[in-house]
Formats: C-alpha cells, structure tokens, sequence
C-alpha cells in the first residue's frame, strides 16, 4: 500500500477535536447520567437491596426496565421535535433537572411495585433531551472526518456509567439502605447539568478554509420516506434489535448472576465493573477503524466477540474470578456499541437530511426490543430457575446480529448538489 494512502488511513485529523472538545466531553458525561444508562447500570445493584426491602422477587423486579425501555421509545420519538422547536440546550437542561427530580421521588416507593414500574416509564420521558438522540446528533453536527471515533468517545459514557455505578450504587446502599442508591443517581444529572449549559452548542456553518471543526451540511442524504421503505434501513434495525436484546438482559442479569454463583455482592459489582473497561476500550478502537474500513465488518466481528463471554460467563465457577472478569469483558466489547454502530450508519447509509427522524425511529424499534428482553429473561428465569437458558439465548442473538449487518453494501453517494 502506498505511503500516502497508510498515512491517510491511520491518521486522526486534530482539527475537529481541538474545535468540538468540550462538545464530545459534555456529550460523554450527558450520555453517562442519561436515563437508559444510569438505572441500567445501577439496576443489578438495586435488585438484591430491592428484594430484600420490599419482597418482590427477581421475575417482579425485571419488567422494570422493560417499562424503563417502554419511556423511552416514546421519548426518542418526541426530542428531535421537542429540540428543533425549543431549542436543544432548552430542552436538555429542563431533562436533567426533571431526571434528578424523578429519581428522587424513586426514594419514596411503597410496597406496591406498581409505583416502580411507573417511575421507570416516566423517569425516560423526564429525560428525553439527555437521550443518545441528543448527543448523537449533536456529535454528528460537529464532526465528519472523525465521526466513528467521536461518536465512540461520546458513547464510552455507557461504559463510565457501567464502571462506576454498580460499585456506587452498592456502597451508598450499604450506608443508607436502598434509598441511597436513588439519591445517588438523583445527584448526578445535576452535577452535568452547569456544563451543558456552558458548553452545549450547535454549530455555525463557517467557510471551510477557516473553519476548524467545519459542520456537515444537514440537507444531504434521503427523505425519511425513501429510507423508512428500504430494506437496509429494516435489516439494520432488526441487526441491531437482537444485539440490544442480548446486551440489556446481560446487564441486568450479570450480577444477579454472579451473585447466584456465590459471589458477594461488592465482588459481583468489582467484576461488574470490568465490563465498563472493555467497552470503552472496544468503543475507541472500533471508533477509530469505523473512520478507516469498511463498518458493517468491523461491526460484525465486535459485535460476535461477546457470544464468547456467554459461553464462559456460564461454564466459570465462582472461585474461577479471573474468567468470569474476562467473560464480563468480551461481553462489554460489544455491549453499547449498537448504538455506535446504528448512529454512525444510519448517517452514511442514509445521510444527514432527515438524521433526527430516521435515528430517532431506529432508536425507538431497537428500544422496543429491549424493553422485551427483561421480560423474556424473566420468563427464563422463573420457569429454570437458572440463568443458563437466558445466557445461551443472548449468544446466539449477538451472532444472528452481527452476521445480519454483512448485506449492508457499499454506502451510498449523495446527489453532488446535497453533499457537504
């Protein structure tokens, strides 16, 4: 391969970081503390304390974060609307602020966990200017060249969340009992809340020639029409429904898993906490290849790495920590990182004319099925009592997923009047 051409595959162009780095920063925290990833991630603490607490049994507490999911299918559906009329930053502050609102309200639950299921559904709708929708777009807004890499940047703020809340959430539990969990993550989209209003920005177009972190013209691409009927824009949405399927009942569950395997719940949380590492590790690099190669491969091959750690995450026994933590790893390689791959494609696949709408109903169609899988694990778990069935389900879901996204093809050219 020609010097020129090495040079150009493995560069990275500074420019657009050193324009848009508070834009990616703000993103990642925004994304960290976001509805989806915050009780997500925290859930598997929460369920054991919950138990205890109140009585309600694993198969009771799962539909949770079905109704977790079933919030947010509407909420994705309403922010590209809610943003273009109020104004992103308007509607992204009054999120935060309705989010550390709901989870404090999450301190007062009764005995009926009918109120929990309801706090689940509005906790999204309160948040839905902090959803992926929002800090996708706004990424793709200021980034090009290094879109993949940006976009896997802002989405490691799934793998902070999965680092830092399960061991969070357990020791604010140990000292103020199950309320301190919700207290906990009421504080965090506050603390988020003075950057966004300080660094949240949409771009300004500016000539090229000056511009340091030049936006891409936002009419280039399909109508939401002409995508909605193509079959790559279904075969990528159903691709992607398995994979998330697979990665919301893995969360919920590995904890709850490990612990059935003898574990502690602090030791559950610290191998847990591994999960968080590979993600983010995993995000950057696919991230970075995402810019360079061919995605759909790349996305298949991260994508099928995690049915390895089912396969091992069911055979380890307890005393076997260190494969356990390499199961919970290969799992978060390709854990989050369908929404990577979905943002990042339905903007080369479909361009940026109508991006909001047609992200936005991917978003909604693979939220659907991960409001699913708790309920659908649940299911597995009450009428097994084991995890096994869950576990081998989710590996063939992450296969089916990745080798679905191979037909993909070339990405398309834009008519020349529409590219930026």
């Amino acid at each position: 391969m020609p010097r020129s051409r090495r040079s150009r595959l493995t560069a990275i162009d500074p420019g657009e970081f050193l324009g848009a780095w508070r834009i990616v920063l703000v993103a990642v925290l925004g994304l960290g503390v976001s509805a989806s990833a915050s009780l997500l991630y925290s859930f598997g603490a929460l369920v054991i304390p919950l138990q205890h607490a109140f009585g309600w049994s694993r198969a009771e507490l799962q539909p949770a974060i079905s109704c977790l999911f079933a919030g947010t299918i509407v909420s994705t559906q309403a922010v590209a609307s809610l943003n273009a009329r109020f104004g992103m930053l308007r509607v992204t502050a009054l999120s935060l602020v309705g989010m550390g609102l709901c989870y404090a309200l999450m301190t007062q639950l009764g005995h009926s966990i009918g109120w929990l299921y309801l706090m689940c559904v509005l906790l999204p709708l309160a948040g839905a200017g902090a959803t992926q929708v929002t800090w996708a777009h706004l990424i793709i807004l200021w980034f090009s060249r290094n879109r993949g890499l940006a976009l896997a940047a802002m989405l490691s703020g799934t793998g902070l969340a999965a680092m830092v809340y399960p061991s969070a959430v357990t020791w604010a539990i140990s000292r103020w009992h199950w309320q301190g969990g919700f207290v906990l993550l009421a504080l965090a989209p506050l603390a988020v809340l003075p950057l966004a209003m300080a660094w949240m920005r949409v771009p300004v177009p500016r000539p090229a020639a000056i511009a340091v972190a030049a936006p891409i013209r936002s009419e280039e691409g399909v109508c939401f029409r002409t995508a909605v009927l193509s079959t790559r824009f279904w075969t990528l949405n159903i691709a992607l429904a398995l994979v998330v399927a697979a990665v919301v009942a893995m969360i919920s569950n590995t904890v709850p898993l490990l612990c059935d395997k003898g574990l502690s719940a602090a030791g559950a949380s610290r191998i847990f906490g591994s999960f968080g590492v590979s993600l983010i590790v995993g995000r950057l690099i696919v991230g970075y290849l995402f810019d360079r190669l061919w995605a759909p491969g790349v996305a298949a091959v991260t994508l099928a790495i995690p049915a390895f750690g089912c396969v091992l995450l069911s055979s380890a026994a307890a005393s076997q920590t260190g494969l356990l933590t390499l199961a919970t790893m290969l799992v978060g390689v390709g854990a989050g990182a369908e929404f990577d791959i979905g943002a990042y494609l339905v903007s080369r696949y479909f361009g940026m004319r109508d991006y909001g709408r047609l992200f936005g109903v991917h978003v909604s169609l693979i939220t659907a099925a991960a409001a699913l899988a708790p309920w659908c694990s649940a299911r597995l778990y009450a009428s097994t009592g084991t995890y096994a069935a869950m576990v081998a389900a989710c590996g063939a879901a992450f296969l089916c997923g990745a080798l679905l996204l191979l037909p993909l093809g070339r990405y398309p050219k834009f008519d020349p009047v529409t590219l930026a």
